[in-house]
Order: structure tokens, then C-alpha cells, then sequence
């Protein structure tokens, strides 16, 4: 024990010394560059670090990891570092390589890379830490063998319990456009101008909660308490991982203002939603038809919150980008339309064949991903290799930031010449050109729901409601986006800064 804390001692030693004298840790033909803490004069949007001011803009953070970064040759413009003395270095990638191989290298052996909990401060205090996405090693092991097979594709998509659930998300579905419908008709004018990311938000956990775990709590009830409670607790989390530095619980927080109270109130709505998407269970309606464990629901309440506020922000972000861009490309909504209006039932043949927007879905994670970038910490000196055999050195204890959001925009990779389409242009059809060129598919990774073991364990949910959600707004009504464009704003997830702001009009009905 004393031979292993001197090497412990004598590494760290070796490293701070190798810091300061500015020599770069890592090693490999995919050897990151460094990126400095401070250059003022550069023009960079931001810091390359989180802090009070700039918390709410983590897109232009990670822009500045990759500010002129053209100006390098090969994979260093693609790979950058930030290493501070006396830390643990920080790497930064949007080589799609190296994400794949990081990604397929996360476990519980030895030398696997964990999920970097760093990021998700702000959630385990939320939430609990002993769930699923805050777990490392063993003990995430078991909460995925506890929790992956209730949402896998062959349960799923039984053709029993499917078209269970795809009859009350229809109908869930439709009685929320229903309103909209009326109000058009009602009103007697051609077209209103709406927020869809709210609507969308709505039907979304009400999907979730009543259909989904078979909980039976009134819309008014979903619409006026529940999600906008939940709405402000992510954002709670958001500011809480970055500002609560101490790590303070909110409980022992004072109610010194009126914010404070706010948010104490959100939690307990959060609580009671949490109570009542678990007591079906007791009577197996919805989804605990099909969960096998004697766990106790106390056991299982961190792993509901986290499925809850995650399960709703990717599923919403998800579907509002989806309208968003198909709002500013009137022809691509039309093809799209031409797919799905004889849809009536969506089973998974039918969202198969639906080849129009599968390929907007598709492009839809890839131009604009939920999860815009994915944590991971090396456990020990690492060495990763990429399919056309690159390779990169990563020390032990590195912060890993996996950078989805640009890596999907990298034109040498998605662009023109790969796919036909330039990589920033959102182009439903360059799914087309990769088909016929005969590209593997495992080439192009969006990365939209992760990959690799941690492969997000909602994945055909999310894309089921997603698809029922777009599909039925689709076939209902004719909308175009008031702005010409709309920025991504990000917290938790990406989402449009219009809340996908529409001029909305009915569709013919005959």
C-alpha cells in the first residue's frame, strides 16, 4: 500500500512538472493540440471553461476549443487540450474516429473509460446519484441490467405490446392537434402563429407518464403543473452544476428569496410526479407490465426522476428540431407528407417504409443532436485505436468532452464530398447518396443517442414518439417558421431559440 501511494505521489509529481514546463501528455499519430486558457485579442467567443458568465452558452465553449483551428494540419485541428497545472487534463474531440472508438470503449473492465460524472453534479443532486446515468463501474452494470431490457427493440416492439402503446400515444396525440384544430376552425382564421416546443413539451410527458407507465394524472394538470416544474428544475440543474461549487443540497438552502421557494415548490412537484408514474406498478399497467424485479419503488425513484427529465428533454428537443427544420423546407415537408398521410397506423413496418422521414429523423440528430456532447474520464493510461487505425495516447484521469454537436458538422467528414450535401446544410436526402454509394452505415455515426454500451437504453422509444409526434403534426397542418432561422440555445439539451416559432394552418381534410 505505502510502494503504491509513492507511485501515486511521484506520477502526480511527474505530471504537474511535465504541465508546467507545457509538455503535451498525450501521444499517437491523433496526438491532440493545446488549446491556452486565456488569448486575449483571438476573438474567441468564450473561455474554454464554464463559469458564471458563460455557463448558459456551452456550444460557444466548445467552439472555442476549435477556434481557428484550420490553421493545423491532420487530426490536431480535431482534437485540442486544455491542461491546467495541478488538474487533470481536459480533451476535446470532434474526430468522429476517435468518438466511435471512446465510446466503444466505455465499460466496467480495466482501463475502460468511465462516464465522467463532472458534467452531472447538478443531476445527481437532483435526482440521486445511485441511477443509471450517474453510475460507474459494477454498479452501473446493474442498474442497466435492471433497466435496459423493459425499453429493448424485441420487447418493445412485440406486436402486442406495441400496438398498445402506439394506440394511446395516437390518441394522446390527437387529442392535442384536435384543440389546435378547433381553435383554427373556431376562430375563422387561415393560419395562427404558435410555439410549438410548449406543445410539443406537454404531449410529450403526458405520452411519458400516462401512456408509457400507465399513470393516470388529468392533461390540466400536466400542462399547467407538471411540466413547467420539471421545465425549471433542468434548469435548476443546469445552473446548480456550474454555480454550487460547495455541492450544497437544495433542501438545506434557506428560502432567502423567492426563487429559492420557486424551485423548492418545483422539486415537490417533481416528487409527487415521480409518485405517481410509480403506482401503477403495483397493478402492472403500461410499462411495468413487463419489468421483471423485486426491487422496492424506493430503489427504482432516482432512476424514474432521471428517466422523467431526460426522457422528456431529449424526446422534446428531438421532435422541435425535427419541425423546426422542416418548417424552413416547405418541399421537404411535403415529401414528407406524401409519406405519412395514408399512415393511420404507425407500426414498425410502416415507420420503416416511411422513408422520407426516417431521413429527416436521421438528419435531424445528425445537424442538430439533443445530446450535443457526451462525458467521459479515462480510468488509467489508455491507448484507442480507430477503425482506419489511427491512434491516441490518453492519460489516466482525463476530463473527456466527446464533441457530437461540431463532429456532425466536420465538412471533411459529412460534407460534399462524402455525401453529396454540404455538412451544415440540413439535407434529409444525403442519407440517399451515402445508401447508393454503398457507404456502411457504421461509418457515419450520428451519435444522436450515443454508442457503444452506454448506448442510450430509451433509443425506440424516443424514435417511436418522435415519429408519432412529427407524422401526426405533419398530416394535420401546413406550418412555416416565422424567422428565417433560429440558433440553437443548450442546457441539458439542444433546442431551437423560437421554440420552433410556426405560422400554423390546416390542412385540406378532403
Amino acid at each position: 500500500m505505502k510502494q503504491e501511494g509513492n507511485e501515486t505521489a511521484r506520477r502526480g509529481i511527474a505530471r504537474l512538472v511535465g504541465q508546467l514546463a507545457g509538455r503535451n501528455p498525450f501521444d499517437g499519430d491523433s496526438k491532440p493540440s493545446r488549446v491556452r486558457l486565456f488569448q486575449p485579442g483571438a476573438g474567441r467567443p468564450a473561455v474554454p471553461f464554464p463559469h458564471p458568465w458563460n455557463y448558459t452558452r456551452p456550444l460557444e465553449i466548445l467552439e472555442t476549443f476549435f477556434w481557428q483551428a484550420e490553421r493545423l494540419e491532420g487530426p490536431a485541428s480535431n482534437n485540442r487540450y486544455l491542461d491546467i497545472p495541478g488538474r487533470a487534463p481536459i480533451l476535446v474531440s470532434r474526430d468522429p474516429g476517435i468518438i466511435r472508438a471512446i465510446l466503444h470503449a466505455t465499460g466496467d473492465g480495466p482501463g475502460k473509460f468511465d462516464r465522467d460524472t463532472l458534467p452531472s453534479a447538478g443531476i445527481a443532486r437532483a435526482t440521486g446519484e445511485d441511477t443509471l446515468l450517474y453510475a460507474n463501474g459494477p454498479l452501473w452494470k446493474v442498474h442497466r441490467k435492471l433497466a435496459a431490457p423493459s425499453f429493448n427493440k424485441s420487447k418493445l416492439f412485440q406486436p402486442e405490446r406495441f400496438q398498445e402503446f402506439e394506440e394511446t400515444f395516437r390518441h394522446t396525440i390527437r387529442l392535442r392537434l384536435d384543440a389546435l384544430r378547433v381553435y383554427l376552425e373556431e376562430s375563422g382564421e387561415a393560419s395562427i402563429q404558435v410555439a410549438l416546443e410548449s406543445e410539443i413539451k406537454v404531449v410529450m410527458l403526458e405520452m411519458l407518464a400516462n401512456n408509457f407507465f400507465g399513470a393516470e394524472i388529468p392533461y390540466e394538470d400536466i400542462r399547467d403543473r407538471f411540466t413547467p416544474s420539471l421545465q425549471r428544475v433542468i434548469d435548476h440543474i443546469v445552473r446548480d452544476t456550474v454555480l454550487n461549487r460547495l455541492g450544497i443540497p437544495l433542501e438545506r438552502m434557506p428560502n432567502l428569496s423567492r426563487k429559492i421557494a420557486r424551485i423548492k415548490a418545483d422539486f415537490a412537484n417533481f416528487e409527487e410526479l415521480t409518485d405517481r408514474v410509480l403506482a401503477p406498478r403495483a397493478e402492472e399497467r403500461g410499462l411495468w407490465k413487463q419489468f421483471k424485479s423485486d426491487a422496492p419503488d424506493e430503489k427504482l425513484r432516482s432512476n424514474i426522476r432521471v428517466f422523467l427529465a431526460g426522457a422528456l428533454e431529449a424526446t422534446t428537443s428531438f421532435a422541435t428540431w425535427a419541425i423546426a427544420h422542416l418548417a424552413r423546407h416547405p418541399d421537404i415537408q411535403e415529401r414528407v407528407f406524401q409519406d405519412v398521410k395514408e399512415v393511420d397506423t404507425y407500426t414498425p413496418d410502416n415507420l420503416n417504409q416511411s422513408k422520407e422521414l426516417n431521413r429527416v429523423l436521421e438528419e435531424t440528430l445528425r445537424l442538430t443532436p439533443s445530446l450535443y456532447f457526451l462525458p467521459r474520464k479515462a480510468t488509467a493510461d489508455t491507448w484507442v485505436v480507430t477503425t482506419d487505425e489511427r491512434k491516441m495516447f490518453i492519460p489516466g484521469g482525463t476530463h473527456i468532452l466527446l464533441d457530437i454537436w461540431h463532429a456532425n458538422r466536420l465538412e471533411a467528414h459529412w460534407g460534399v464530398e462524402q455525401s453529396g450535401y454540404p455538412a451544415s446544410a440540413f439535407a434529409p436526402d444525403r442519407w440517399a447518396v451515402l445508401a447508393d454509394r454503398g457507404v456502411d452505415p457504421k461509418g457515419f455515426l450520428h451519435f444522436g443517442f450515443g454508442h457503444g454500451p452506454r448506448v442510450c437504453p430509451g433509443k425506440f422509444l424516443g424514435q417511436l414518439e418522435v415519429g408519432l409526434v412529427v407524422g401526426a403534426i405533419v398530416k394535420t397542418f401546413r406550418f412555416s417558421a416565422v424567422h428565417a432561422d433560429s440558433p440553437a440555445k443548450a442546457g441539458v439539451s439542444t433546442k431551437p431559440v423560437d421554440g420552433a416559432l410556426v405560422n400554423l394552418e390546416l390542412r385540406s381534410q378532403s
